[in-house]
């Protein structure tokens, strides 16, 4: 079967750059693009597609938040995640659903190259996610929950409108609000934003 492929990535200039990448270098001629979950959901919806190449970090979400639904309704779909966020935060949460491959943004050509073929081959742990050398990431204890509401709070995003975002009670929010701060350590949310940028988790 012919690989039909589906790029999601907020950022324009990467997914046509892999696209690029995959009709020139791995002969690719069936590669789409989307920009955001709900463009993902959409696209999905409208073409059988065989892999998925995915950021974790879209437009108008957490891809934590399309993740569960997409698992339900494509269960045989290849996913790789595709992402400059530290894959001993994500990797736990992703196994969850089944998704173990990774792959860097900060990756070499040569690496690029060989995991996208070896993911379009069918090969499974392409580069498995997972809690790996730095054990210590005051984030890599969260749930995918935690992490969705972790996405917001560093957006500055109040708890009733995070609570509209995803559909749960204000007093949820609250309470994974206050895990969020507790298993960081952070005393407040200034505390939480800087230590965030530390370790490289974007919003």
């Amino acid at each position: 079967m012919v690989p039909q492929i589906l790029i999601t990535d907020d950022h324009s200039m990467i997914r046509k750059g892999l696209k690029i990448y995959l009709q020139l270098n791995l002969g690719n001629k069936f590669v789409d693009e989307t920009s955001s979950c709900n463009e993902l959901l959409i696209a999905l919806k409208r073409k059988a597609y065989t892999h998925l190449i995915l950021d974790i970090i879209l437009g108008d979400g957490s891809a934590l938040e399309v993740i569960p639904t997409i698992r339900n309704l494509y269960p045989d779909l290849k996913i790789l995640i595709f992402s400059m966020q530290a894959p001993e935060v994500y990797g736990e949460a992703l196994k969850q659903y089944g998704i173990f491959n990774y792959l860097p943004k900060s990756a070499g050509e040569d690496e690029i190259l060989s995991t996208l073929n070896r993911f379009l081959s069918n090969q499974k742990n392409v580069t498995p996610m997972g809690r790996v050398a730095n054990t210590e990431n005051p984030f890599s204890s969260l749930s995918p929950r935690e992490l969705e509401v972790l996405h917001y709070l560093l957006k500055g995003i109040g708890t009733k409108d995070v609570s509209e975002q995803l559909n749960l009670r204000m007093n949820t929010i609250s309470t994974l609000k206050n895990r969020i701060l507790s298993k960081t350590n952070s005393p407040n949310m200034k505390h939480l934003m800087e230590l965030a940028a530390m370790y490289n988790i974007n919003s």
